[in-house]
């Protein structure tokens, strides 16, 4: 009985001296886990689990997300529609529409296409910012040496590299006359009836903005579309001097303010139309050659001939990640990763299923993936 006195006596005492828990420690949201499963004609499956990056605001399938370099894919559809209507050529020098000279400093006399830059052939890297201001231009930044691989010729070699994708967006600019985002919402997210957009920009609805998916860091911290109820007061990187005014792009100049690389926001069920189309061999948007060209082999490791990040990347179409899974199953969509976030969208051309999945919040440290066999 003593014992047990002195127990007790010994507990309260240490509960004295306990730190308390602040009180104004934030209580963060649950991470979103979203995953649409599909065949070529209808819904499999759909869940919704978590918030949308807002305590209490539980995910939907529908809610909008930036789903990072899934956009690359949606950004290459746009491109192989052009391709089918003869207004652009995959194979003749980008800088025959742009109106000014594209060039590796190392390879002075190699031109450079758009297949090039699809496929991540092209010898541009990322080793300087790519995300170019308002009022930028992406001559003046092609011609940093440091954009490019001073080591191998455009065409051979492997390296994928965003700042590809606003070289492609300014290029389809200058064949087309159109600004990117429109270009792409009137090709491709309107004719699938699509809700989405690049940056907050032609294609999305009014008021989809404030649906927007909020990316958080593990530790709280806001990364890409704070929860807001109107639209985006500046949804692209503003000018030097700070202003916003989308009548200061520059088309077929800048190719960056609509992130082609990855500032997609889609919902996964607007996704899982993508994979629909892919997995119908292009239709109702492409050709079947035009489909095929975008989705064959473009690209395979053997050794020597890339960076293939770890085992990240064996094969590459144009715009199209091309992975076997463990089992030796074969898959074609792409892969995104930023901000926080993990996602997929794969399609099976064999089974005829594919599925869309995305997580949020996701640890900086965790190792990279496919969002393919898991998606942590």
């Amino acid at each position: 009985m003593i014992v047990a006195k002195a127990a007790i006596a010994l507990a309260i005492a240490a509960l004295a001296f306990a730190p308390i828990a602040s009180s104004a420690e934030p209580v963060l949201p649950r991470p979103a886990v979203v995953r649409i499963d599909f065949d070529s004609s209808k819904i499999l499956a759909s869940r919704a689990d978590g918030e949308a990056g807002v305590r209490g605001r539980a995910v939907s399938a529908n809610d909008p997300v930036r789903v990072a370099s899934i956009s690359k894919l949606v950004t290459a559809i746009a491109v192989m529609r052009l391709v089918d209507q003869g207004r652009i050529d995959l194979d003749r020098d980008i800088s025959e529409y742009l109106g000014f000279q594209i060039r590796n400093p190392a390879f002075p006399d190699q031109d450079i296409t758009l297949r090039h830059l699809m496929t991540h052939t092209s010898g541009v890297r990322d080793k300087i910012d790519y995300l170019i201001p308002l009022d930028g231009q992406v001559e003046a930044v092609m011609t940093n040496a440091a954009a490019w691989d001073s080591k191998h010729r455009p065409g051979i070699y492997f390296s994928y590299a965003n700042l590809n994708s606003p070289i492609i967006a300014a290029t389809i600019e200058a064949a087309t006359g159109e600004r990117f985002d429109k270009l792409v919402a009137k090709t491709v997210l309107a004719p699938l009836k699509i809700d989405a957009c690049f940056n907050w920009g032609a294609g999305c609805s009014p008021g989809r903005r404030a649906q927007a998916v909020t990316l958080l860091r593990t530790n709280g911290d806001l990364a890409r579309d704070a929860a807001i109820k109107g639209s985006d007061p500046c949804p692209v990187l503003a000018a030097a001097d700070g202003s916003c005014d989308l009548r200061r792009y520059p088309l077929g100049r800048n190719g960056s303010s609509f992130s082609p690389q990855g500032g997609l926001r889609i919902s996964a069920d607007d996704l899982a139309k993508v994979g629909q189309l892919m997995l119908n061999g292009g239709r109702p948007l492409l050709s079947s050659k035009a489909f095929a060209e975008m989705t064959r082999l473009q690209w395979r490791f053997n050794g020597v001939n890339g960076d293939d990040d770890r085992g990240y990347f064996k094969a590459y179409g144009l715009g199209v990640h091309i992975h076997e899974d463990s089992a030796g199953a074969l898959w074609i969509g792409h892969v995104g990763e930023a901000y926080a976030l993990r996602a997929g969208l794969w399609v099976n051309p064999e089974t005829r299923k594919g599925f869309a999945q995305y997580v949020t919040m996701v640890p900086a440290e965790t190792p990279i993936g496919h969002c393919l066999e898991t998606c942590p």
